[in-house]
């Protein structure tokens, strides 16, 4: 009697991969699937990964430090920008106080001459 025959490497993986209880069908429905171009695929997904929203808020955070007086960037920084308005974290509520009596005004024409009134339309100072 001969011996038995060894399955093949991917009934083999197969399995063994049932015998651990593993759905091995995503990796089958993946191997079958046609190979795509980057360039397809990479601006759904930089979209997913919101990476031109982060790009802004980088670039915020760089103007920032840059345009504002570095005793106010001491106490105060951006933290994001959403829907036209900046939020900007404050260490306390001393500097906040000044900040919004202030400084808002000029903080806010400052980033507008450099962004455009359309990407920063308000600020909203918070302790944090």
């Amino acid at each position: 009697m001969p011996p038995p025959k060894k399955p093949s490497g991917r009934a083999r993986t197969r399995v063994l991969a049932q015998w651990r209880g593993l759905d091995y069908q995503p990796l089958e429905a993946a191997r079958i699937a046609p190979a795509r171009r980057a360039g397809d695929i990479l601006p759904a997904l930089l979209k997913d990964l919101r990476l031109d929203a982060r790009q802004a808020e980088a670039e915020v955070v760089k103007v920032w430090n840059s345009l504002i007086d570095p005793v106010v960037t001491a106490h105060a920084q951006p933290a994001n920008l959403h829907k036209g308005t900046l939020f900007v974290n404050v260490d306390n509520s001393v500097w906040l106080a000044e900040i919004v009596r202030y400084r808002r005004r000029e903080i806010l024409e400052r980033l507008q001459h450099s962004f455009g009134p359309s990407v920063i339309k308000k600020i909203s100072f918070r302790i944090g």
